[in-house]
């Protein structure tokens, strides 16, 4: 499969942000591309770094507008797309939203978030419900998608079921970065940490991992904070956890990267992981904290 991954910085201009998106799109899709992954809540700026009511005027409905323009794109080069939108589902009912357009333009599935971050600079649960929908791969022409988002990235337990449920490949729409004030190996830190939990998603599931971050910086709009520097670094990685491509920290990029998803059965026959689980012995995942 190939899996095209942009990264890019945002802009406020919802208008200037999906005609950069969709340019690149179709840069992509003279390389082969199949599949299309963006970053978390890729038409604006991240705006959980601050609580206001007014942002929910961004919310949009599934069906809606970028649906239909990303789908016309979808159906135009023949594409399967993977959308991160800020939902409205009801009045005062909004969640953070993946959704995967098929070639043909149509909604092929959604995925609302299930784990919501609530920290200084990323203030989410202001703004998102968690999702409700479990994890539930989607169907599309080219597999099974297991789509997750952000937060969710740290919870081996959401790629687990994922892998359980039968997805083909495990992908993450991000926006996670730096605080200023944070020194260089802490920062360095932090992102170790951040890609070697998914690279052991990849391992422990035997299934390739596409990540997708933002970059470029976006100041706090409250003067609370330093405001968010993206670390980028997208990254793509194979089902034993190796890096198939990583894209540098402070750049747009807009790149194809080839996976073999044959290596998914042949992985899974020398490391049978999933034959050796002890099913009957897991219960106490169920409990909050085992005291």
């Amino acid at each position: 499969m190939k899996v095209g991954i942009i990264q890019q910085r945002n802009t406020a201009s919802r208008a200037e942000n999906i005609a950069t998106l969709i340019a690149k799109i179709r840069q992509l899709a003279t390389g082969g591309t199949e599949l299309i992954v963006l970053q978390e809540l890729h038409c604006g700026l991240y705006f959980c770094q601050t609580e206001n009511v007014d942002v929910f005027d961004q919310g949009e409905t599934i069906p809606g507008p970028s649906t239909e323009e990303f789908g016309s794109v979808a159906k135009e080069l023949g594409l399967v797309i993977v959308l991160s939108l800020f939902e409205k589902r009801a009045p005062g009912l909004y969640h953070n939203t993946a959704v995967v357009l098929e070639k043909d333009g149509s909604i092929a599935g959604i995925y609302r978030k299930m784990h919501i971050p609530d920290d200084p600079a990323y203030y989410e649960k202001f703004y998102f419900t968690p999702g409700d929908l479990g994890f539930q791969p989607i169907s599309t022409s080219l597999g099974k998608l297991g789509v997750l988002v952000c937060w969710d990235q740290w919870y081996p337990e959401a790629a687990r079921l994922m892998a359980l449920a039968g997805a083909e490949i495990l992908i993450y729409p991000t926006a996670i970065g730096w605080e200023s004030t944070d020194p260089d190996d802490e920062k360095q830190r932090q992102f170790n940490a951040w890609q070697i939990s998914q690279r052991g998603h990849a391992v422990a599931n035997g299934l390739p991992v596409v990540a997708v971050n933002r970059t470029g910086y976006e100041a706090d709009p409250s003067g609370t904070t330093g405001g968010i520097t993206f670390w980028g670094q997208s990254f793509v990685a194979g089902p034993q956890g190796e890096l198939l491509y990583q894209a540098p920290a402070d750049e747009e990029i807009a790149v194809v990267v080839d996976i073999d998803r044959q290596r998914t059965e042949e992985v899974r026959r020398i490391w049978p992981f999933f034959r050796d689980r002890r099913i009957d012995a897991y219960s106490n995942l169920l409990r909050r904290y085992v005291d």
